[in-house]
């Protein structure tokens, strides 16, 4: 119903980019926490890896359940206020073009151009106009669940799977300082290309992400130190 303009501009991009790096973030940081944790618990190597593919399963599900869920109540708001929107054009268009008008009015038209901007989008398409200019509803922002699941399980498992990998690949002894460093590289690496996409400074992204990082996986790490110690 809704077309899109050819310009890209940043900010039309911040709805996925937040997605995705909120995602992959929450992979890495919490694959890796799990991962630190249970290796200072004294765990042996088998036992720390099933519990970062566990971390890795149960994470990109949770993802994608919490955004479909999320996603579909905003589309049912959505859906709700459209029908409210088609019941109103249909009962008095007289008034929805009034208020069309006095949108753009608002917007800094004057009111024999604002009138005649509405007269047009209404002849065109109403309910499109209204969606877009009084709800702010259009392609750019509709809600789309399965797709934003998908996607956030996507990207929080490839998150999660870099530690892994690492855990994996290295032995046993050496698995909390791989980790811990690889993890924390990764975290600054994803914070500089959200920034640079967003067209914030790469410095700030890039230690905002890897500090709390830090925090998490030590914070992980002396749980897991204090309850290995105990048991």
């Amino acid at each position: 119903m809704f077309e899109r303009h050819g310009s890209r501009h940043r900010s039309q991009r911040g709805g996925w980019l937040r997605a995705a790096v909120l995602g992959a973030n929450d992979g890495i940081l919490s694959t890796a926490s799990l991962i630190v944790g249970v290796a200072s618990a004294n765990a042996d190597h088998a036992a720390i890896v099933t519990a970062g593919v566990a971390g890795l399963v149960a994470g990109a599900l949770s993802m994608a359940a919490g955004e479909y869920v999320s996603v579909s109540s905003q589309r049912d708001a959505e859906n709700a206020d459209l029908r409210i929107e088609r019941m109103e054009l249909a009962n008095d268009p007289t008034g929805e073009r009034a208020e069309l008008a006095a949108i753009y009015r608002h917007r800094g038209l004057d009111a024999e151009l604002a009138l005649k901007v509405a007269d047009q989008l209404t002849a065109k398409d109403a309910l499109e106009a209204h969606a877009r200019d009084e709800l702010g509803i259009s392609a750019l922002n509709t809600a789309r669940p399965v797709q934003a699941a998908l996607a956030s399980a996507a990207s929080f498992a490839a998150g999660a799977a870099l530690p892994l990998v690492v855990a994996v690949a290295v032995p046993h002894p050496m698995i909390n300082r791989a980790v811990t460093s690889s993890s924390l590289a990764f975290l600054a690496l994803l914070g500089a290309v959200a920034a640079r996409t967003g067209g914030a400074p790469l410095g700030k992204g890039a230690l905002r992400i890897a500090f709390w990082g830090a925090f998490a996986m030590g914070l992980t790490a002396a749980v897991g130190k204090l309850f290995g110690t105990a048991l």
